[in-house]
């Protein structure tokens, strides 16, 4: 088969949607299935993959993100771009209908051929309070326009596949669940292992609950916030909440609970940890904590996992299907009980022992082969219906 896969994701570092978008990338270019594989991303084909040289913080990309924002607020603007850019993808395909196309992150173009998009979930649509106004906007118009054109739809959970079938009204069985996985460089690791990373730090090997993701309203931390300061001041002191992750939207609220649990000693914001680094930090936590209200997949919990870190998440969306029966688990709303299950986490050496057992079992099920191998299936399909 021909295929020709959307790279725009691919931006460093890289988000969960572009670690996805590379592995795919890497599968399908070792692929015996793939006779032919081409890179798209803009509006036209790349040579080779995107390099780590450029970096959100890069003047270029920041300036793409700032003319999004402002298309998306302005809609004859938006409607404009949209043709605009349309027409310059259409005109790019052209002569393409051998091949099959993939869109791995919500947005598929018209093609010649039989496509392929990939939703990662629905929170735009069914939370977009926990969204920046600008990305509801631009994305509800992309993702109807994605499911006029595709032949299948990819997605990262059950919990998301249904939600997509009963929302748009579309067939089940042209809806398949993919599970991603984790990067292999989260796995265990001794305190002498993890010491020059965490002497840059200045944290302790086992010495501190860590969250790590966007600090965003829809990750939940406001009360996260409120139930670490529940906890018994020695135990929160003793293990002190570390933070890590870009800055997202709307969290001035979230910075100031930051700021004044700082203040008090219990609590640090590392900001955004190298790539480098951050399995030494996961794989050093006494426990992982990750009370989101909506995710698509949960990268960070299957990480935590694999670094033999016992894991507390909410109960929502896809979290259960990726955290099993490892994790402990209580609703995104219950700031007592989840509390109760970080102190637990913290303590209780018999549940932690059993967690961590568990969590290395339950990663061991994710693996990016295993991932490509039913994404190039759901190719053969699509290929096939066509």
């Amino acid at each position: 088969m021909k295929v020709i896969l959307s790279v725009e994701p691919i931006r460093f570092p890289l988000t969960g949607i572009g670690r996805y978008t590379l592995e795919i990338a890497r599968h399908m270019a070792g692929s015996a299935d793939v006779e032919a594989l081409r890179y798209f991303s803009e509006g036209g084909f790349l040579e080779q993959l995107p390099s780590p040289s450029e970096t959100p913080a890069s003047p270029s990309v920041s300036a793409i993100i700032r003319a999004k924002r402002l298309l998306a607020r302005n809609k004859m603007l938006l409607e404009t771009y949209r043709f605009m850019r349309g027409r310059k993808q259409v005109k790019a395909l052209a002569g393409t209908q051998d091949w099959l196309y993939h869109g791995p992150n919500y947005y598929l173009p018209e093609t010649e051929g039989p496509s392929v998009v990939t939703f990662h979930d629905l929170s735009v649509i069914t939370m977009p309070e926990c969204h920046p106004v600008e990305r509801v906007l631009f994305m509800k118009k992309e993702m109807e326009l994605s499911l006029q054109r595709a032949s299948f739809v990819i997605t990262d959970s059950d919990h998301a596949r249904h939600e997509i079938a009963k929302h748009y009204s579309w067939p089940l069985e042209r809806i398949r669940t993919v599970y991603l996985a984790g990067s292999g460089n989260f796995v265990p690791r001794s305190a002498q292992e993890t010491s020059a990373a965490l002497a840059d730090l200045d944290l302790p090997h086992g010495g501190y609950t860590l969250y790590a993701g966007t600090i965003e309203p829809r990750k939940n931390l406001e009360r996260l916030l409120m139930a670490y300061e529940m906890l018994d001041p020695k135990l929160r002191q003793r293990y002190p909440l570390i933070l890590a992750g870009f800055k997202g939207w709307n969290n001035d609220a979230i910075l100031q609970r930051i700021d004044a649990a700082q203040r008090a000693g219990w609590a640090r914001y590392l900001g955004y940890v190298p790539e480098g680094v951050l399995p030494h930090l996961f794989s050093a936590a006494r426990l992982f904590v990750f009370p989101s209200l909506h995710e698509g997949f949960g990268l960070p919990v299957l990480e935590a996992m694999a670094s033999a870190v016992p894991v507390v998440c909410s109960d929502t969306s896809s979290l259960p299907e990726v955290a099993g029966d490892a994790a402990a688990m209580c609703a995104p709303a219950d700031v007592d009980g989840l509390s109760y299950l970080i102190a637990q986490g913290l303590q209780d050496e018999g549940w932690r022992s059993r967690a961590t057992a568990r969590g290395l079992a339950q990663a061991q099920k994710f693996s990016w082969q295993r991932c490509g191998a039913e994404t190039v299936q759901l190719y053969r399909d699509a290929l096939a219906a066509a």
